[in-house]
């Protein structure tokens, strides 16, 4: 079988930046953790995973945060998604079981949901996220059908793919509509670190200590997707919950000792440095945007996160688009990927972190000739 080429302009995946992956440090790490990892290599790592990472993210949390997070309390899974599997298949009992989440959110959730065969009902989102007004409505009806949802799922902060960041007192009225009905929440907080501008709202389980909530989060979207290394965080009696359903006897010790030998001195440094390259990568494609776009669509200017949200000019075929664009190199992700019905909207999804600046640049110049030659009737 004959391999596509990969486009020459890539925008479609959330990869994270190459130029910044630290190559001699990480192979020193690695050089210095191996030779102590006989006996750790050699025995399975059990549900919760690796003790030094477990205790390197409970203090990543409790820094970002502000509050005490226990080790304990932390699962390691294989990237993120798997924590967003492992939470749906505990809490959801079988086919027909209902999620409540926003009506645009990251098309792995959705497929996962979807396989489970778990029914997704969306909330409407805007600027700031989820339309908690709207969930409010929403779980009033579900009570009076009887049939409420297994729980919430939220990307609160810098939103898959709109970019969006929900406010603080958004947040509380999120929390406030879950109390009111005794609805778990399940946030996703895998791109809680990639910042570039202002004040970052904090997590749900630091506004209230409130036990129905499970945190996820990642090391893919700040360090490298190719560790696939997450994390679940929940308190007890969720956290046996979840560790029952766990059966793989745990995630990668190699990964996770090395990873934790090369973080742990700098974590907060290395943070630094990756969202530095990230946000001009981030300026150079809004700047290309405008230059290349600005007559024609609108979008997203995000804080965080590695998305772009484009909305297109009314009429234009997002499809056909797709295929021009491809055949001039460029690749997107079409916004029927992202709305938990496959609704055809007319948004695509760019992302920034993987490409460089000058692929940025010349890439969304000959995206914005696309549109403009689809624009024009035939």
């Amino acid at each position: 079988m004959r391999m596509t080429e990969p486009l020459p302009y890539d925008f479609s995946s959330g990869n994270t930046n190459p130029e910044t992956y630290p190559g001699e440090a990480l192979a020193e790490a690695a050089a210095r953790v191996i030779p102590e990892l006989a006996t750790a290599l050699n025995t399975y790592p059990g549900k919760l995973g690796h003790e030094g990472l477990r205790r390197l993210l409970a203090a990543r949390e409790s820094a970002r945060e502000g509050v005490e997070v226990d080790p304990d309390h932390i699962v390691l899974t294989n990237g993120s998604m798997q924590g967003v599997t492992l939470v749906a298949e505990t809490f959801c009992e079988g086919t027909g079981d209902r999620v409540v989440l926003e009506e645009l959110t990251y098309n792995g959730t959705i497929e996962a949901y979807r396989a489970l065969g778990i029914e997704m009902v969306g909330v409407p989102v805007d600027g700031s996220g989820m339309r908690t007004d709207r969930l409010a409505g929403i779980l009033d009806e579900m009570a009076r059908e009887g049939r409420p949802p297994r729980f919430i799922y939220t990307l609160a902060t810098y939103q898959n793919p709109t970019g969006a960041m929900m406010p603080p007192a958004r947040r509380a009225e999120l929390l406030a509509c879950a109390k009111r009905h005794g609805c778990l929440v399940v946030e996703d907080n895998c791109y809680g670190d990639v910042h570039y501008d202002g004040e970052k709202p904090p997590a749900l389980y630091a506004m209230d200590d409130w036990p129905e909530q499970v945190h996820i989060g990642s090391l893919s979207k700040i360090f490298a997707p190719g560790v696939r290394l997450g994390y679940v965080l929940a308190r007890p009696p969720l956290l046996d919950r979840i560790l029952a359903r766990r059966h793989d006897a745990g995630p990668n010790t190699l990964s996770a000792a090395i990873t934790t030998e090369y973080l742990g001195p700098d974590l907060w440094g290395h943070v630094e440095r990756a969202n530095a390259a990230l946000k001009a990568k981030r300026d150079a494609m809004l700047a290309a945007l405008e230059a290349h776009l600005g007559n024609w669509c609108s979008w997203s200017r995000p804080v965080g996160g590695l998305f772009i949200w484009v909305r297109l000019p009314d009429g234009l075929d997002t499809e056909a688009l797709a295929a021009r664009a491809a055949e001039h190199g460029v690749g997107f992700r079409p916004g029927s990927e992202y709305h938990v019905a496959g609704k055809d909207i007319p948004y695509i999804r760019l992302a920034f972190g993987f490409p460089d600046v000058a692929t940025i640049e010349a890439g969304i110049a000959r995206l914005g000739e696309c549109i403009r030659e689809a624009m024009v009737p035939a």
